[in-house]
């Protein structure tokens, strides 16, 4: 079985997906907020995506379920039906995904119909809404796995140290009320009484430096150079290849020393037999 978090997760994306939230499904993009406006109204907005088969039997499974255990959160309701679903048998499942199959057949139609009534205008917005909802997925992404394989904080300015030592009792109530107060008082220092922060900063960029560096080299011998900065990439790489070299060089070294070594061996073993013949004469 799944990880309850991960449950919880998968349960609350289908939850939204089942309509009971359905004010966060009207949520767009600033940037192009005021174009879908401007015909959500006259061609009823993009058509929903079809259940898969799972979900079609959730939803349908779900209000009776709902009934027999009042007491269950909803998360724990769609962890119960996940569980009677993996016991249904191919035949029990059946009528779900041809339920499903239909609904994805007239979910296409209805898109064609749907991109049929979009000016050139609304497609290219909504083209950039999608391009934009992925770009921020996957910086989601990478900024998770960026976090699993300890990567260094980067370093903080001099004011975002003052600022964190300072939030708590900065005037306002609202975050942006304290911001300001802090960028005020901020502002009202002289050179002085920002040197220690300043020296703060300094300090935690020699830190990042170094953390960085050792991160970066870590990266690079476990095959995930695509997460290393080009330029630094370039000079890790170039130093690894002058190790391997001059590993090299002292390998042919001594290898060098141990292949002379039986010569003067030899030699002392000549002379000898030389002395021995002549005290025998």
């Amino acid at each position: 079985m799944a990880p309850f978090s991960l449950m919880s997760v998968g349960a609350n994306l289908l939850v939204k997906s089942l309509g009971l939230f359905s004010s966060a499904s009207v949520v767009r993009c600033s940037c192009v907020a005021p174009v879908i406006r401007s015909f959500s109204t006259t061609t009823g907005g993009p058509p929903k995506r079809p259940l898969t088969g799972y979900m079609t039997y959730v939803k349908e499974m779900q209000p009776t379920f709902s009934r027999q255990n009042p007491g269950l959160k909803n998360v724990d309701i769609i962890r119960k039906l996940a569980e009677k679903w993996r016991m249904l048998t191919p035949e029990q499942k059946q009528p779900f995904q041809d339920s499903s199959l239909v609904s994805r057949e007239q979910y296409k139609l209805a898109l064609v119909t749907y991109k049929a009534q979009l000016t050139p205008a609304q497609t290219v917005a909504i083209a950039e809404e999608k391009r934009q909802r992925v770009a921020k997925r996957k910086a989601i992404r990478r900024k998770k796995e960026l976090n699993s394989l300890g990567k260094p904080k980067r370093p903080r300015s001099a004011f975002n140290i003052f600022m964190a030592e300072h939030f708590e009792e900065a005037k306002g109530t609202t975050m942006q009320a304290k911001m300001k107060s802090l960028r005020d008082d901020w502002m009202r220092f002289n050179i002085t009484q920002k040197q220690m922060y300043t020296q703060l900063s300094e300090d935690d960029k020699v830190r990042y430096k170094n953390e960085i560096k050792s991160w970066e080299e870590h990266m690079i011998e476990i095959g995930r150079e695509d997460l290393v900065r080009r330029k630094e990439r370039r000079s890790i790489k170039a130093k690894a290849k002058a190790k391997v070299i001059a590993d090299r060089k002292n390998k042919s070294k001594v290898t060098v020393v141990k292949a002379k070594a039986p010569k003067k061996k030899a030699k002392v073993a000549e002379t000898a037999v030389k002395k021995t013949v002549k005290s025998t004469k």
